[in-house]
């Protein structure tokens, strides 16, 4: 049986890598394998942040992906810590009873949604910062360019 509490903390915590995807659907899930990309691109855009300093093209287009990644991880780990017991065992255990105790929220799960909440807020809107600031700073860059 899956259990709704494991599930959100394997988003929350394990989410770009695919962890919660192969806990869900299992090894086969393709989504699954999928979600370690944009991590790895990411971090590899930090790499080059720090091997080229911030003026590096490559990897203000690059960080961004491991944030929105995190930040997307931590909104399915709400989604699934507000799952009512009904609708989470209808869809993971379907064979168990609709009210079966692994769909239930406790306070673990409640802890996982406050912290994937914090967390992602803040890495989904400092992506969308450093995103914006960098691409701005290009623009002006390009115009100072074209116009000499």
């Amino acid at each position: 049986m899956k259990n709704k509490t494991i599930a959100a903390w394997l988003a929350f915590v394990g989410g770009p890598f695919g962890l919660h995807r192969f806990y869900l659907q299992g090894m086969g899930d393709q989504l699954g394998w999928l979600l370690p990309l944009p991590t790895a691109l990411g971090l590899y855009g930090l790499e080059r942040m720090q091997q080229n300093g911030l003026d590096d093209l490559w990897s203000w287009l690059l960080i961004p992906l491991l944030g929105f990644t995190i930040a997307g991880c931590a909104l399915t780990a709400i989604v699934y810590g507000l799952m009512t017991p009904e609708k989470w065992n209808a869809r993971f255990n379907p064979s168990a009873p609709l009210d079966a105790a692994p769909g239930h929220t406790n306070w673990l799960t409640i802890g996982a949604i406050a912290l994937a909440l914090l967390v992602g807020t803040t890495v989904l809107l400092s992506s969308i910062v450093y995103s914006f600031q960098h691409y701005f700073e290009y623009q002006v860059e390009e115009a100072q360019i074209s116009s000499q």
